[in-house]
């Protein structure tokens, strides 16, 4: 509870879990916990996190998401991992520690994650992820590691309807964008956002899959029905960049918004999670790398971003850590205490 609050009015390791714990001991007694042998030091709190079984906080994480969803049919699960660049420094790809995460991208809440492990990828770990979620009639979208047949599968069995990047088969992306090449698309639509000095344009055009695709890529791609291909296009001070992204989906709606809407809030993971866990909770500069502690300090850190963001006032996240710094009631009522 300590390390919770010491997130949550902005301090980052153990020494501020100590002097949180040290200053507030006599506020805190009697409403929030009792400390008989006075504050723990910051050595006890590194003990205490680098034994302590990483499955035990991840259960708090998803049961506080899923308390507030209930039921997650018709909400749109993204799943994304991280890695958190202060654990390994110099290492890249998925060493040091790499957590796959799922994320509400409407209600900006974490229902899940899953470490994936040394020498492997998210592939291991997304089979674990799907099955502590009901995720019967959500719609779930994915970078193309999850264009494996496999956990395409796993999705079928569970009866989401899924949204998958489209390039991790080289044969079967060229088959995604030859099929675009040969027609425009069936339904298109373009959109445009103006603001901070950058114009954004993003287009797109989506085909029936069954009529585009050859027999070999849909006899592994079961149930697939749509093929979705999304430009865009951003001018910033007169630079303009352009990318162009192809997606395939078992979702049989006929409406390129819809897909184009996806495709978007599928990245607000990066602004919504991942940025606030590096910038305001300075996730990559702690040096906790031993044990569980990196996985642990990083389940506690989402816990504390979801309790802030779903505090009901107009401040932004930062404020309202500082304003829980200076009032232990507006604390108490981020904790619902």
């Amino acid at each position: 509870m300590i390390a919770l609050c010491t997130f949550l009015t902005g301090g980052s390791d153990y020494q501020d879990m100590y002097l949180f714990g040290k200053n507030r001991r006599q506020q805190l007694k009697g409403i929030i916990l009792q400390l008989p042998n006075g504050a723990a030091s910051a050595d006890t709190y590194e003990r205490v996190f680098k034994r302590l079984e990483p499955g035990s906080l991840r259960r708090c994480l998803e049961t506080y998401g899923q308390n507030i969803l209930t039921c997650l049919a018709r909400k749109q699960i993204v799943l994304d991992g991280k890695a958190l660049k202060g654990v390994s420094p110099t290492s890249k790809g998925n060493a040091g520690l790499y957590i796959l995460n799922a994320w509400v991208s409407e209600n900006s809440i974490c229902v899940g994650q899953q470490k994936v492990e040394d020498k492997s990828n998210e592939i291991t770990a997304i089979p674990d992820v799907l099955d502590s979620l009901d995720i019967e009639e959500a719609i779930v979208t994915i970078d193309a590691m999850g264009t494996q047949t496999k956990i395409v599968e796993k999705y079928e069995i569970r009866k989401a309807i899924t949204c998958f990047r489209s390039k991790a088969i080289r044969k079967r992306c060229e088959d995604v964008q030859c099929a675009f090449k040969t027609h425009q698309g069936y339904h298109h639509v373009e959109e445009t956002d103006c603001g901070h000095g950058r114009i954004e344009t993003r287009s797109c055009s989506i085909l029936p899959a069954k009529a585009f695709l050859m027999e070999e890529n849909l006899s592994l791609w079961k149930d697939i029905a749509t093929l979705i291909k999304i430009g865009a296009t951003r001018e910033i001070k007169g630079i303009l960049t352009k990318d162009t992204r192809y997606y395939i989906s078992d979702g049989n709606i006929k409406n390129a918004a819809y897909y184009n809407s996806l495709a978007r809030r599928h990245w607000a993971i990066e602004n919504n999670l991942h940025w606030h866990l590096d910038v305001t909770f300075r996730g990559d500069q702690c040096r906790a790398r031993t044990g569980n502690a990196p996985e642990n300090l990083s389940t506690v850190r989402k816990l504390a971003l979801q309790m802030i963001t779903n505090a009901n006032d107009k401040l932004s996240l930062k404020k309202r850590q500082y304003k829980a710094v200076l009032d232990l009631e507006h604390m108490k009522k981020i904790l619902k205490i």
